[in-house]
């Protein structure tokens, strides 16, 4: 995933130590800080689409640096093309948050808490003893009127699950009622709070465990998928090629999957034409319903607290992916700074989707069918107990689709009989109802730079003169013309959706081409808005918000997400209230899942999914896909109909 000649390409080995040493050079570096983020600068839009092919773009990449010692954290950019520090933001706890949770405080939560007589006591009156017990390290939140001495300081929170054995999935066994407060600066607890002793559930978590499942069935036969020529894509460095599509492929720390400079090879008009600069999922949240003194704190911010790049998964032919796979690695830092190298984390293949077109005309007599297929492009992930795979298509017809797949253990509570926040999955093991809310990125390009978007909902129309018979219905176009009129709500009941046009380029019926933004509208956030999750996580409020592109507007809940007040983000990029008819834009989608978990997701949750897609709309002046042959092999479709 290397080509030192693409601006956009992913951050090599040798630049992370060459980066190091420019950090150490600089006095930024001691023995102990802690390499927090690290991940490509990527150059302005604009900036790439007028850029001369001779003078490349400055290679720049950010930094976040946290000292363990308690000393302040830098957010620091650093140029690589010279070799020196570009900038360097001091943060300030108080105002900008902390930096993400870094692995090595996984371990001193529950190394601090095993040591606190008071977290001690708790066990033993429950009749446990520290050495069968682990504790899941949880991001704090920000509750200020209720924990002012946590203002300022780098928290986390602890909840309890017994571990029967060292291969025992300990999600089966909550310790309910008890959770510890830890400073993992100064490695104190600041409290413990014990509701006393809940029942803890004594089944099985254990998914793999023969003598829990009994003997695997025998009745599947095989399924091979083979394309025997190979597959029908090229990849040069970091930049795909398959069918009409192009676009570079990255991967970063924070957001895992990043796609850049998506476009299609138009042969009606000899063009290849932009259609998405860049497209992340740029955050997402995880939000619990359970008001419980011991979880009302629990919302995570996967991607902002925790990185969910950094935990990405080696994938396995036959397990994670099945075909003609190929894989990319990754290179990341670690937290002191030195490469690290992610093997097999995004896998690439295509898939027969199914039917693309078909009719058999009687008039004519003929019968046509056209198969479609689609380029996947995955990785997964997995932070603590869930496991996601993030899931981007590209479709022959000019449709991209993102999916993301959640699996995993949900996250366990004890049960006591109130099905008012949390349900009994199991004797005795509760869940709390809980949502995961993912934020896309999309740095639109639709045929250019010159962008608007419109809002479409399918109308009634009243019986009237125009209407006698009372059978039409019409379509509603409204501009959003300013940020501020630009956060919206999905509304089924009028199929509502967004179309993204560029009114600087017409198709051949003389209207803007465009793509449409195509929402599930599941529900947004569902925590009071008053609460300081919504505060948080506000981007998760609205499925739509539109921005004009700013490189440094990246991340919907701002920069620095862990133990922020709130506010940051799309709120505040949106408080400038600018101009977005006919500019550079940013177009951010909320979806995702409300989870009331049932005991079929018990004790490991089959997939979920969720997404959204953007399809052409005006986009091409037919069909383009007239020209995908027939199917080849055994089986023909053709102008005679489909036969052996």
């Amino acid at each position: 995933m290397t080509d030192r000649h693409d601006p956009l390409a992913p951050v090599t080995e040798e630049e992370i130590r060459v980066t190091r040493d420019v950090l150490r050079s600089a006095g930024l570096v001691a023995e102990t800080t802690r390499f927090a983020y690290l991940g490509l600068e990527e150059p302005a839009k604009e900036e790439l689409f007028h850029q001369d092919p001779d003078t490349p773009a400055e290679r720049r990449v950010r930094v976040q640096l946290q000292d363990i010692s308690g000393a302040r954290a830098h957010d620091v950019v650093v140029s690589l093309t010279r070799n020196t520090v570009v900038s360097d933001h001091v943060l300030d706890p108080l105002i900008d948050g902390q930096l993400p949770v870094l692995e090595e405080e996984f371990g001193v939560v529950e190394q601090v808490l095993s040591e606190d007589a008071r977290w001690i006591a708790a066990l033993e009156a429950r009749g446990l003893e520290v050495h069968q017990v682990r504790v899941a390290p949880l991001s704090a939140g920000v509750y200020a009127d209720d924990y002012p001495q946590e203002n300022g300081r780098r928290i986390l929170r602890g909840l309890a699950f017994v571990q029967a054995h060292a291969s025992d999935h300990a999600w089966a066994h909550p310790v309910d009622g008890l959770v510890g407060y830890v400073d993992v600066t100064q490695r104190t607890v600041d409290q413990i709070i014990d509701l006393g002793p809940v029942p803890i559930p004594v089944g099985s978590g254990n998914f793999n465990d023969i003598e829990i499942t009994g003997p695997h069935r025998t009745t599947q036969r095989p399924i091979e998928i083979t394309q025997p020529e190979g597959p029908s894509f090229t990849l040069d460095g970091n930049r795909l090629e398959w069918e009409n599509w192009t676009l570079g492929i990255g991967f970063d720390a924070r957001e895992g999957l990043v796609l850049h400079q998506i476009a299609f090879d138009d042969r009606d008009t000899a063009r290849k034409r932009p259609i998405v600069h860049r497209a992340s999922i740029a955050e997402m949240v995880v939000p619990y319903a359970d008001p419980s003194p011991v979880r009302s704190w629990q919302n995570y911010f996967d991607t902002g607290e925790y990185m969910i790049g950094r935990y990405a998964n080696s994938l396995e032919l036959g397990c994670d992916c099945v075909g003609d796979i190929t894989y990319l690695d990754a290179v990341i830092a670690d937290e002191l700074g030195a490469p690290r190298t992610l093997r097999n984390v995004v896998c690439l293949h295509e898939e027969d989707f199914g039917i693309l077109w078909k009719h058999t005309d009687l008039w004519a007599d003929s019968a046509e069918t056209r198969r479609q297929r689609r380029m996947v492009i995955s990785f997964f992930t997995t932070i603590g107990n869930y496991d996601y795979g993030f899931y981007w298509y590209l479709y022959l017809d000019g449709t991209i689709e993102f999916e993301a797949k959640a699996t995993g253990v949900v996250f366990t509570a004890g049960y006591t009989g109130d099905d008012r926040f949390r349900a009994e999955i199991a004797p005795g093991l509760g869940a709390p109802f809980h949502q995961h809310l993912f934020c896309a990125r999309l740095d639109m390009a639709v045929d250019g730079l010159t962008n608007r978007v419109e809002e479409v909902d399918a109308v009634r129309v009243p019986i009237g003169p125009e209407n006698p018979r009372g059978n039409a219905f019409t379509l509603r176009h409204t501009p959003l013309t300013r940020e501020s009129q630009a956060q919206r709500l999905a509304d089924n009941a009028v199929d509502r959706t967004w179309h993204i046009t560029n009114p600087a380029s017409l198709n051949h019926l003389g209207r803007p081409v465009g793509y449409a933004l195509l929402p599930e509208g599941k529900p947004t956030l569902l925590a009071d808005p008053a609460s300081s999750v919504a505060d948080r996580a506000t981007f998760a409020t609205k499925h739509l918000w539109v921005t004009r592109s700013d490189p440094a507007e990246r991340y919907p809940a701002g920069d620095f997400v862990n133990q922020h007040p709130g506010g940051a983000g799309l709120p505040a990029f949106a408080a400038a209230d600018r101009d977005i008819d006919g500019q550079s834009l940013v177009v951010w989608h909320t979806f995702g899942l409300t989870h009331a978990p049932r005991p079929e997701d018990w004790p490991i949750m089959p997939v979920d999914y969720t997404g959204f897609k953007l399809k052409p709309f005006g986009f091409f002046d037919r069909n383009p896909t007239l020209d995908v042959p027939p199917s080849g092999g055994r089986s023909a479709c053709g102008t005679q109909g489909c036969h052996e």
